[in-house]
């Protein structure tokens, strides 16, 4: 039986997502192995470890009953990097436990914290956030962590990069001792392994690799073209590939404007992202690309950077950097699982 380890309301809602067979993750952290240890998990953004996380720890936090209580101090917490991957784990956390009567609250950078405040006040069983957020939620006593059965550090090695060392090791140290620590990271350099050592006890390892990279069934294509062309590069790309979506990244705010400009006057549905926008201005654009009110967006390159994720959608991503010497036109097409 498919995902025969998962609790009712779990199995349930993975079926109506079509959800067939466990990706190598998935796998892993469900096998008996990895039952009630910390995780310390190397996988790639894609492989499916929102999902393979939310149903490790679904025992930790459900034991044998099928529904939650009513929801008070929660009782797992899981921190992301970005508030546009921790908006997306609430996402793919609520759909996931969505016949278990759960309630999951974000806490992130761009949202009013005095909303999030009262969403807390309210009672939750899961919170999602950013580490800055949550570590201003802990320093004010709004966020209670005594309950806490589990904790997951999701993209653990990009929260080393963005520098929240500090504020990973205040929200562990804050948590109960016998929580359940699991860590997830696309790789494992030595500050990594050392935070594993610190908070984790016995932390069992799990590598998913393979032959095939992240992503392994994009086509990746580079194009040489002279600087002065990347406008109409861009424009022939997307007209000889008719994709319903696609994703533009630009180097600069300005490149933005004016290449949105551009496509506006030749016809095409366009909407911009960058790093001037509000979150609330981010969450509209991000939502009319989903339902199809938009079928291009562009991004500055400090959004790139800060890891935009997007899952489930046909997005070709066109990647321009121009510059006095001709330009490299990166295009990624193809399926994103």
């Amino acid at each position: 039986m498919i995902f025969s380890t998962t609790s009712p309301p779990l199995a349930r809602a993975l079926r109506e997502r079509n959800y067939d067979s466990p990706t190598a993750v998935q796998t892993a952290v469900l096998a008996d192995a990895a039952t009630d240890r910390d995780l310390l998990v190397s996988a790639q953004t894609g492989s499916g470890k929102t999902v393979a996380y939310g149903l490790a720890i679904a025992k930790d936090l459900l034991g044998r009953a099928e529904r939650f209580e009513r929801a008070a101090a929660p009782l797992a917490l899981i921190v992301a990097p970005t508030r546009e991957l921790a908006l997306q784990v609430h996402r793919e956390l609520a759909w996931l436990y969505q016949y278990a009567d759960t309630r999951v609250v974000s806490c992130v950078g761009g949202m009013d914290p005095r909303q999030e405040q009262r969403e807390l006040a309210a009672g939750a069983h899961i919170v999602v956030g950013t580490p800055g957020r949550l570590c201003d939620h802990l320093r004010r006593g709004r966020l209670d962590v005594s309950q806490l059965k589990a904790v997951v550090l999701d993209e653990a090695d990009e929260m080393l990069d963005l520098g929240f060392r500090e504020d990973m090791e205040f929200i562990l140290e804050a948590t109960p001792e016998e929580r359940r620590t699991l860590l997830f990271s696309a790789t494992l350099p030595r500050g990594i392994v050392a935070l594993a050592k610190e908070y984790q006890r016995q932390a069992f390892r799990v590598e998913v690799a393979g032959d095939e990279g992240g992503h392994a069934d994009i086509e990746y294509r580079a194009i040489r073209i002279a600087a002065g062309d990347v406008e109409h590069a861009v424009v022939n790309i997307l007209r000889f590939y008719e994709s319903p979506s696609a994703l533009v990244f630009c180097n600069t705010r300005e490149a933005v404007r004016h290449l949105q400009a551009a496509l506006l006057e030749r016809g095409f549905s366009v909407v911009a992202l960058s790093g001037e926008l509000t979150q609330n201005e981010r969450t509209k654009a991000l939502q009319s690309l989903r339902d199809g009110r938009a079928h291009l967006e562009h991004f500055t390159a400090a959004l790139f950077d800060g890891r935009a994720h997007f899952e489930h959608r046909a997005l070709p991503g066109l990647h321009s950097r121009p510059s006095g010497q001709p330009a490299d036109l990166e295009a990624g097409l193809g399926q994103p699982r």
